[in-house]
């Protein structure tokens, strides 16, 4: 039975009472403030929904993450970085990155990234809580992606490109910086070829609820403002 969050409480259900199908819906309701999504991410679950759907949670199984060592660079988009075609820098303009992962994709029908998730995530930014990644060429925001940073975990949201290569020079920068950083994981939530790429990889529930516990709280040597080309 699929649980109705409450507006006055905070608490999730446990995460494996997540649905098998569709694979991890685990609740419906509540609300986007600040308070109830970091404690989403912080249980294990995510919002996901439509423009005309009630508010949903996820916790997928298996989910999708990547290991920032195991991060794969193809030769040609290690020439593509080498080359300098693009600048990439860190929370220089957020809103717009969110509002870019927000617009039409040729490939889908709407949105999940609805006008009050776009602010709820704004909010968060300004908490210090999510980050955006900006790829630049000529001046101009050709790509980018968004997070959010807890502890040693970063949790990966949308990414979007209007040029070639550009989504993959900001993640391998995002990925590269976290390693430097000490990240244990990135969450990835859902598979994408595109994402398999890179080399992310699939682990179970149970797992990732594992490193939640282990690395949520572990202190973290990130410093955003400080990061990238410039």
């Amino acid at each position: 039975m699929l649980t109705w969050l409450q507006r006055d409480s905070l608490t999730f259900p446990p995460l494996d009472k997540a649905l098998r199908e569709p694979n991890g819906l685990l609740a419906a309701g509540g609300d986007l403030r600040a308070e109830r999504l970091i404690a989403a991410y912080r249980h294990g679950c995510f919002p996901w929904y439509q423009d005309g759907q009630p508010l949903l949670w996820w916790s997928p199984d298996p989910r999708t993450v990547l290991f920032p060592s195991e991060l794969h660079v193809s030769r040609s988009l290690r020439k593509v970085i080498r080359q300098g075609y693009f600048q990439v820098t860190f929370d220089q303009t957020f809103a717009d990155v969110i509002r870019a992962c927000a617009a039409p994709r040729d490939y889908a029908d709407g949105t999940w990234i609805t006008t009050p998730m776009q602010q709820a995530y704004i909010d968060l930014h300004e908490r210090g809580v999510a980050h955006s990644i900006e790829v630049w060429q000529d001046r101009q925001l050709v790509g980018g992606l968004y997070g959010l940073a807890m502890g040693r975990l970063f949790f990966g949201e949308s990414m979007f490109s209007r040029a070639d290569n550009a989504s993959k020079v900001g993640f391998t920068s995002l990925v590269e910086q976290l390693q430097a950083w000490q990240f244990e994981l990135i969450d990835c939530q859902m598979p994408t070829q595109h994402l398999h790429s890179l080399g992310a990889r699939a682990i179970s529930r149970q797992a990732f609820a594992g490193y939640l516990e282990r690395f949520l709280d572990q202190p973290s040597l990130a410093d955003w403002h400080g990061a990238g080309d410039r």
